[in-house]
C-alpha cells in the first residue's frame, strides 16, 4: 500500500488518523480535510470495505467533499469524513461505538460527527454520551431528508429557470429517481406546483404508491433514465451519471439529491457537450447538512431556512460563470469551494 499522501484522492488532507482498538474489534479513519472556515464536519460511515486501503480512499474523498459542501453552503465548518471498517457480519456492538467516540474526543473538536451510511440516530445519540462532538442529535434538527428536499426543490426550479426562462413548475416534466426521504418530498413539492412526474425506486411499490397518490407515473427502476423529460433528479444512488447513461438521457437539466452522482468526474464536461445543464450535487443538497450542523453557531429556524434558501442563488452563480468562461458547472464549482477554503 502506498504512503497515505501518495494516493491519488489525497488533496493536502491536513489529517488523517487511524485507529484501532482490539479490545472492541474497532477498526477506524477520521480524515480532516480542511479546517480553514471551522471544525471538520461529516458524517461516520459504518461499512465493510474489501480492504483497509479502500476504507482511506473513501475518507479521504468524502472528507474533501464535505469541505466544498460545508463552503459552498455558508456554513461555519470545514470538511472532514469518518469511516468505520465494519466486519463481515456487520456487527456494531456498543463498547465498539464507545471506543469510536473516544477517538473522536481525542482530536478535541478538530472533527465534528454525525450521521451517515450504516449509521443511525441512535448510534449518534449514544457517541454523544461520551464526546460532544457529535451534530444532527434528535434535539438538533431532527431529520435532514426534508431541508434537503426542499433545498432540491429549489435548485430544481433554479435549473429550469435557467433552461427554459420560468421557474414556473406547471406542466414541467420531471423525472425523480428514488422516492425516499428526499426525493419523495422533492416530488410532493413539485406536485403541488402542477408539475408532471414519473417516479421510480428500488422499491417498486413505494413509487407505485407514490405516483398514485401525487397523480404522476411510476417506471422501473432501471428504465427511470432513458425516459423523456424536462429534468431528471437523481436521488437516491451516487455515480449514475455514467459515459453510457449520459449518452442516453433524453433531458434538458440533471438537478437532484444524490451525493458524488458524476461516476469519474468527467461527465460533467458530457453533459455540458450534449447541452444538459448540470447541478452540482453537493451544493444542491447541501440542506440536510445546513440543518445538521445548525448546533456550530447556533443558528435558528430562520437563519437555517435563510441559508437553504441561498441554494438557488448560489446555483445560478456557477451557471451563469460556467456559461461565460466555459468550464463546466462541477469544475465552477470546485474551484469555488477551493477559493472559500483557501486553496
Amino acid at each position: 500500500m502506498p504512503a497515505i499522501w501518495d494516493l491519488p484522492d489525497f488533496d493536502s488532507h491536513e489529517a488523517v488518523h487511524v485507529f484501532e482498538d482490539r479490545a472492541t474489534g474497532l477498526k477506524a479513519v477520521i480524515a480532516v480535510h480542511s479546517t480553514h472556515l471551522g471544525p471538520a464536519a461529516g458524517g461516520t460511515r459504518f461499512w465493510h470495505y474489501a480492504d483497509s486501503q479502500s476504507a482511506i480512499t473513501d475518507a479521504l474523498r468524502l472528507s474533501r467533499g464535505m469541505s466544498f459542501k460545508n463552503a459552498m453552503a455558508g456554513l461555519p465548518a470545514g470538511g472532514g469524513k469518518a469511516v468505520i471498517l465494519a466486519n463481515p457480519s456487520r456487527s456494531k456492538p456498543a463498547e465498539m461505538l464507545d471506543a469510536f467516540a473516544r477517538a473522536v474526543d481525542s482530536l478535541g473538536g478538530r472533527y465534528v460527527t454525525a450521521q451517515d451510511v450504516g449509521m443511525s440516530e441512535a448510534d449518534m445519540v449514544h457517541l454523544s454520551k461520551t464526546t460532544a462532538h457529535v451534530a444532527g442529535l434528535p434535539d438538533q434538527g431532527g431529520d435532514p431528508g426534508p431541508y434537503t428536499a426542499r433545498g432540491v426543490y429549489l435548485g430544481v426550479k433554479a435549473a429550469a429557470k435557467h433552461v427554459f426562462g420560468t421557474d414556473d413548475m406547471r406542466d414541467a416534466h420531471v423525472a425523480i429517481q428514488g422516492v425516499g426521504s428526499v426525493g419523495g418530498g422533492l416530488a410532493r413539492y413539485l406536485a403541488q406546483q402542477g408539475a408532471k412526474l414519473t417516479l421510480a425506486d428500488v422499491d417498486a411499490h413505494r413509487a407505485a404508491a407514490l405516483a398514485e397518490e401525487l397523480g404522476g407515473v411510476a417506471v422501473a427502476a432501471d428504465a427511470i433514465m432513458d425516459v423523456e423529460a424536462d429534468i431528471f433528479s437523481p436521488c437516491a444512488l451516487g455515480a449514475i451519471l455514467t459515459e453510457e447513461t449520459v449518452a442516453g438521457l433524453k433531458v434538458r437539466a440533471v438537478a437532484g439529491g444524490a451525493n458524488n452522482q458524476l461516476a469519474k468526474g468527467g461527465e460533467g464536461r458530457m453533459l455540458a457537450d450534449r447541452g444538459i445543464l448540470y447541478a452540482p450535487d453537493y451544493v444542491i443538497n447541501a440542506g440536510g447538512i445546513i440543518n445538521v450542523l445548525r448546533h456550530i453557531d447556533g443558528a435558528d429556524d430562520a437563519e437555517i431556512n435563510r441559508r437553504i434558501d441561498a441554494i438557488p442563488g448560489r446555483l445560478s452563480e456557477i451557471w451563469k460563470e460556467s456559461d461565460a468562461s466555459g468550464s463546466t458547472p462541477a469544475e465552477v464549482a470546485d474551484k469555488m469551494a477551493q477559493k472559500l477554503i483557501g486553496r
